[in-house]
């Protein structure tokens, strides 16, 4: 069954226009692709059901919030748990109007939307769409880890819908471009609403220092995003020997007073997620994926690793809904870990690395900032942070962050901080120079910092010494820019390529109306924005 594909979502889409072939280059097959596309197409349908006769339920809004998720890049390489979420939405709009069945009314609401209409529009309504559809997809995961903690926000599942409905509509570029800011007012309020979930569940975070050794004896590395899966863990390894690694966006976690406490937390294993393949190649322990960043695993590891939620990967272990982490811990148990323990270092050497520097924390300073500022002893802000991968080009933050004045202070978030996070670059005003905020949904965090500091001198956010250098893989990163341009935050530096399904005029207006550019070399955009 197995045709071409067309997939550009991602940054690293072939030839950055798109991926055209039988395999995608985040390994997903033409027929997962297809599959993801059918599931979209049936979301929007089930938008398109909804009416003053047939409103969503909470089990609705859940499911289109799930099957969002499932279509992120990197989460399900699952063919069958794809088709069974797109029997599921099938399911729900048949609850919702069970009169439509086999009716041939040409009311179009009992019909799924075909994605090719979308992939093959005009350039510009191509291009606004998939803004539309790939914000909401990255929306979806921040509001599916607030649910799994009880978190909900009507006005956000709302917008959902709304946006899904918007997809399936013939509208023009001034119908659509007001939708496309909203993706960015909703996702602000979605990450206030998990940044709330995360924080009365787990307290506050604070500053910590993290150590890359792995002690001898049976572990775990955990992978993802999702506190509660670790906190689960971390509650059914208690007492057994085993001990909890994290690895890539879990790094934050070790700042959250009730997961911290667990002694068996022992550190963080491994660098960003594009080189899961080479470090977990011969990892004498499971790896268990708790969402999104899953490449392909190699034979050598494929019998270590363990998905669960809406992370699947045909051939390994996935663990439902009931969260018994049984068979993780008893393959933990059968690899037994390393003999002796294994000093690790992240990209640059560094053996430790620093996190927790969350918005309470930095508000909680905020008088020390002001007052550094105020006496010239820091000169500017930086917030490096996005996602990182593998294209070539993403050394530029490295070496971007290396070469910052010892007078400005670097706030990053998001697993591009890989990239420099293990280096010393001293401190300012008695503060690090380089302050880990948490992961990608804790540009929520970076958001309050920059608001405060706006207020406390009384000016507006593009008017304060802050400047931002973005990296982006995938579409979480793309609702977070739009949160950021709702706000309207300008002159942010993106890279290392622009998203290939901009088309010319959509990115000739956020040139113009909001400064956005692409990066160029280290000293050139460091010399622009220190001015």
């Amino acid at each position: 069954m197995e045709k071409n594909m067309f997939c550009f979502q991602c940054e690293q889409t072939a030839g950055c226009t798109g991926c055209t072939g039988a395999k995608g280059v985040c390994g997903k097959t033409a027929d997962t692709a297809r599959l993801q596309d059918e599931l979209t197409g049936a979301l929007i349908g089930l938008a398109h059901a909804a009416d003053e006769n047939a409103p969503l339920s909470d089990s609705t809004w859940k499911l289109m919030v799930e099957g969002l998720f499932a279509t992120l890049t990197n989460v399900s390489f699952d063919d069958k748990a794809i088709a069974e979420l797109t029997d599921r939405v099938h399911q729900e709009k048949a609850r919702l109007r069970p009169d439509c069945g086999g009716c041939a009314s040409p009311c179009g609401h009992n019909d799924d939307y075909d994605m090719n209409r979308l992939w093959n529009a005009q350039e510009d309504i191509r291009s606004l769409k998939s803004l539309i559809l790939f914000g909401i997809r990255g929306m979806a995961a921040y509001a599916y880890h607030a649910l799994t903690l009880g978190y909900t926000d009507p006005e956000v599942y709302e917008f959902f819908g709304k946006a899904l409905f918007a997809l399936g509509e013939d509208w023009d570029m001034d119908l659509l471009l007001p939708i496309v800011m909203e993706v960015g007012k909703y996702n602000l309020s979605c990450m206030e609403l998990l940044d709330r979930a995360n924080t009365t569940t787990y307290g506050t975070p604070s500053p910590v220092t993290v150590p890359l050794t792995v002690e001898k004896g049976p572990f775990i590395v955990i992978t993802g995003h999702d506190l509660h899966d670790l906190k689960l863990l971390l509650e059914q390894t208690e007492g057994k020997g085993i001990n909890i690694y994290t690895h890539g966006e879990m790094l934050p976690c070790h700042a959250y007073p009730k997961l911290k406490k667990y002694s068996h937390l022992k550190g963080n294993f491994g660098t960003a997620w594009q080189n899961q393949q080479k470090e977990f190649a011969n990892l004498p322990a499971p790896i268990l994926f708790t969402t999104n960043c899953l490449m392909p695993p190699k034979p050598s590891y494929m019998d270590r690793v363990f998905t669960t939620g809406t992370v699947t990967f045909p051939g390994t272990v996935h663990i439902d809904g009931e969260k018994d982490f049984t068979p993780v811990i008893q393959r933990a148990l059968e690899l037994g870990g390393y003999e002796e323990d294994q000093q690790f270092t992240g990209i640059n050497g560094g053996t430790s690395l620093t996190t927790g520097f969350g918005h309470g924390t930095i508000l909680g300073v905020a008088d020390q900032v002001i007052d550094a500022v105020k006496k010239g002893a820091i000169r500017h802000f930086f917030l490096v942070a996005g996602c990182d991968g593998a294209r070539s080009g993403r050394n530029y933050y490295t070496d971007f962050v290396k070469q910052t004045p010892a007078d400005s202070v670097i706030l990053t978030l998001a697993c591009g901080k890989y990239r420099f996070n293990d280096l010393d670059l001293g401190t300012i005003g008695g503060l690090p120079r380089l302050m880990d905020m948490g992961q990608c949904n804790d540009a929520y965090g970076a958001i309050k910092v920059a608001v405060a500091l706006a207020e406390a001198f009384g000016c507006g956010v593009n008017e304060l010494p802050l400047s931002m250098v973005l990296s982006w893989y995938e579409q979480k990163a793309v609702s977070i820019l739009l949160t950021l341009l709702h706000l309207g935050i300008k002159n942010i530096r993106l890279g290392p390529t622009l998203p290939a399904f901009l088309s010319p005029n959509v990115l000739n207006y956020l040139v113009e109306n909001f400064g956005i550019a692409a990066i160029t070399t280290p000293e050139e955009d460091l010399a622009t924005l220190l001015g």
